[in-house]
């Protein structure tokens, strides 16, 4: 999907910004904070901010102690809305995120919820549930989905003996996930999730 949409726009570097601003609609952002965030280069991020700017769909604005250009979504750009249904329904990357997450340890289950289901309101967006898990690796690939998705990513990473725990005394947190709209991505576990 993400080439799908890098070769139609022009490039995976547009995708990353374009849902960087689509996702955080009022957020005034920086050109060094908008090429860190999306993971693209300083230079192809100073080159393509402007060209969004004189198409209408970013407005320059300075960032509050900052003497660095700055921009932010326009809001009344004609295609806003055509633009936000494009890249803002993110297709469920379930086997996506379990193939990047198999080197992160015993990946045992993985529920996409929030974000990945539409529910932008959601505590969580993803629940990894396995053991020997290296956090590190999981930060690593949660980095790469928030640069491509364009928004920090809200997740969980619990032992499998703290998961079935939790699922026995109906935690909140975990009550929050299976009880709302959400996607198994990977279960290795079998348990019910009622």
């Amino acid at each position: 999907m993400e080439d799908t949409l890098g070769k139609l726009l022009g490039s995976p570097a547009r995708v990353k910004l374009l849902r960087l601003f689509l996702f955080n609609p009022k957020e005034i952002i920086p050109l060094s904070i908008a090429s860190g965030r999306s993971q693209v280069s300083v230079a192809v991020t100073r080159r393509e901010l402007p060209f969004y700017e004189r198409l209408g769909l970013l407005k320059l604005r300075r960032a509050r102690g900052s003497k660095e250009r700055a921009w932010v979504l326009n809001e009344d750009f004609v295609y806003l809305a055509a633009l936000q249904h494009l890249l803002l329904n993110l297709p469920v990357r379930g086997q996506d995120i379990v193939k990047r997450l198999r080197n992160a340890g015993t990946i045992k289950l993985v529920i996409l919820s929030g974000l990945f289901v539409d529910e932008y309101d959601g505590r969580v967006d993803l629940l990894i549930v396995g053991d020997k898990v290296i956090e590190t690796k999981i930060r690593t690939v949660i980095r790469a989905l928030e640069a491509e998705i364009g928004k920090e990513l809200r997740y969980v990473a619990l032992t499998t003996e703290e998961f079935l725990y939790r699922l026995g005394i109906y935690d909140k947190l975990v009550r929050d996930v299976i009880d709302y709209p959400h996607t198994v991505a990977l279960d290795r576990l079998n348990v019910e999730l009622k």
